[in-house]
């Protein structure tokens, strides 16, 4: 039933085109014979001309000569340009990385991905940027298992995480060699898989070869009458997917729900955790369901609900609160490292042994009870002050914030300059569709990323004793206002997406073909006029903005891939 609903749907902005079509060939050549009237001749710029000699036809004329319809609906025209410069398109976002197990919060990712791609170019950026942070923040640090922490938790940005330190689950972690199949297992399992595969590639391929073959046949058709129904400026206006597939593919995030919580569960059966007589047991069987990594995507607070979303294009929900739990394990391999360095057993009763400079600290150098691995794992000779927001995380914010307008806008800019151009020059209802579209998907991610932040001011707790607890009141509305701000920025990106997808299949099917958006009434407003028959600097000028648009829209692409390229897969220490 609701796919018989999106058929009428789809229908019922087609049959208008159908029963009040308009032949604006016919309707000038009526005019040009004087049916109409001596007055509201055009050229193609504006300018008032003989009757007999027209092109172009005012506004006014167009609706008395031809009325408000729109060009008739050429099958053979919408299904060769749909399959063009849309359906391509529509099928890569397939290769989307999703991740959740309720199918409604797959397809709400797609809805967000679409309605804001400058939240999903934020979101990559993020990522990208938290891994380069991590590999620089723990280079300092040598002591065992540093390398395969950046790792994983550079792994788990994709979710919940939660770190806790309470009775020295966290120093177990670290310190005991007990712990090292620990960090052994659980970086192999998160790191084995390869999002790269044929099914992508292919979709990749194809939609690229597609986009160029396509490009240069508009380039070296004869345009014609059907350079309305052109699908130029749709084709740059979906660019943006092409690098966010890209990008999610070369970091290969590890987004199923399923799988973590699994991965996540198995490792925590062979964590082993100090005791207060000094004895190592298994944590399970310590009496407490705590670990000291677990994952919070059970928990149903609808403040922090985003952030359950393992969906990448969560990560701008997870971004604050990951970078806590990352300064929690910093901070623990800060201490271990320091004392390393000093030749400090964690218990102070056995002596230092010796052991070469690029070999694992001994054993017997590992072990003591609870309260000995809490105090081995505070850094010496600094006073912890943490940010409650973490280091850096501004700059990266601004960053990405740069990175995802430059994508957005550089395609969506592209599909403007294209519509722009194309005759009557000027601001029309194509231009303009594109417009809402970025508008709105800025819009969207303004307010999700603003979100995020009151969410993490809602649930963060005084990190030091001489900090002031926050208020209660500025609490409770910060987590009032983020579920607002959340739901309304979900709801504007639904909108969004269906908007553009009926928005390209009225540039195709000649819907917005019509003396009012032909016009550019929103730019020219009285002195609006309709191009009719197009001349020869007319097409080298359309044809001009064209490739103007092609390669503003590549510019970024290459540039925003690039990004991806240049900064994932930073070296780590050994």
């Amino acid at each position: 039933m609701r796919h018989l609903f999106v058929l009428l749907s789809v229908f019922s902005t087609l049959l208008p085109a159908v029963f009040a079509a308009v032949d604006f060939p016919t309707c000038l050549a009526n005019v040009q014979n004087g049916l109409f009237g001596t007055v509201g001749g055009r050229d193609n710029h504006g300018n008032p001309v003989v009757i007999s000699n027209a092109t172009a036809i005012t506004y006014e004329l167009c609706l008395a000569a031809c009325g408000a319809g729109p060009e008739p609906f050429h099958w053979s025209v919408f299904s060769q340009q749909f399959s063009s410069w849309l359906l391509p398109w529509l099928a890569l976002v397939s290769q989307l990385p999703f991740g959740s197990n309720d199918k409604l919060d797959n397809l709400e990712s797609v809805l967000l991905t679409i309605g804001s791609p400058a939240l999903a170019a934020y979101s990559l950026a993020l990522t990208v940027l938290n891994g380069r942070w991590i590999a620089r923040r723990f280079a300092r640090f040598t002591y065992p298992n540093v390398r395969r922490a950046i790792r994983i938790l550079n792994s788990l940005q994709q979710a919940p995480l939660r770190v806790v330190n309470d009775d020295a689950l966290l120093a177990s972690l670290v310190v005991l060699p007990q712990n090292d199949e620990w960090w052994i297992e659980l970086d192999d399992w998160l790191n084995d898989a390869h999002s790269w595969s044929i099914s992508a590639i292919t979709s990749i391929a194809w939609v690229v070869i597609t986009y160029v073959f396509t490009v240069v046949d508009s380039f070296t058709t004869n345009l014609g009458s059907s350079i309305q129904a052109n699908g130029q400026a749709v084709g740059s206006l979906w660019l943006w997917l092409l690098p966010i597939i890209i990008g999610w593919l070369m970091i290969s995030p590890k987004c199923d729900s399923v799988r973590l919580s699994s991965m996540i569960e198995r490792a925590n059966r062979i964590a082993y955790v100090a005791t207060d007589g000094g004895s190592i047991i298994l944590a399970r069987n310590a009496g407490t369901e705590k670990r000291a990594v677990e994952l919070t995507i059970l928990e149903l607070d609808p403040l922090t609900r985003d952030e359950k979303c393992t969906a990448p294009v969560y990560n701008y929900a997870r971004f604050l609160p990951w970078v806590m739990a990352v300064e929690e394990v910093c901070e623990a391999f800060h201490g271990a490292s320091d004392h390393y360095h000093g030749h400090r057993s964690v218990d102070p009763t056995i002596d230092w042994v010796m052991v070469d400079r690029k070999q694992q600290p001994h054993e017997r150098n590992r072990v003591g009870n609870r309260r000995q691995l809490e105090e081995y794992c505070k850094p010496l000779h600094a006073r912890i002050i943490r940010s409650r927001w973490g280091p850096n995380v501004f700059s990266r914010m601004a960053i990405a914030s740069f990175l995802a307008m430059v994508l957005q806008w550089g395609t969506v800019g592209s599909a403007i300059v294209v519509a722009w151009f194309t005759p009557t020059i000027g601001l029309g209802c194509r231009s303009a569709s594109y417009i809402v579209y970025g508008v709105l998907s800025t819009i969207v991610w303004i307010l999700l990323v603003s979100s995020s932040i009151l969410t993490h001011y809602a649930t963060m707790q005084p990190l030091n004793h001489w900090e002031q607890p926050v208020n209660d009141w500025s609490m409770r509305a910060a987590r009032l206002t983020s579920i607002l701000l959340r739901r309304l920025g979900k709801s504007i990106a639904t909108l969004n997406s269906i908007w553009i997808f009926i928005s390209c299949l009225f540039q195709l099917s000649n819907f917005y073909d019509r003396c009012y958006c032909n016009s550019s009434v929103f730019w020219l407003k009285g002195r609006a006029y309709n191009v009719i028959q197009l001349m020869a600097d007319d097409l080298a000028s359309t044809k001009g903005a064209w490739l103007g648009g092609v390669f503003l829209a590549g510019g970024v692409v290459v540039i925003y891939v690039g990004f991806v390229e240049l900064f994932s897969d930073p070296p780590l220490p050994d």
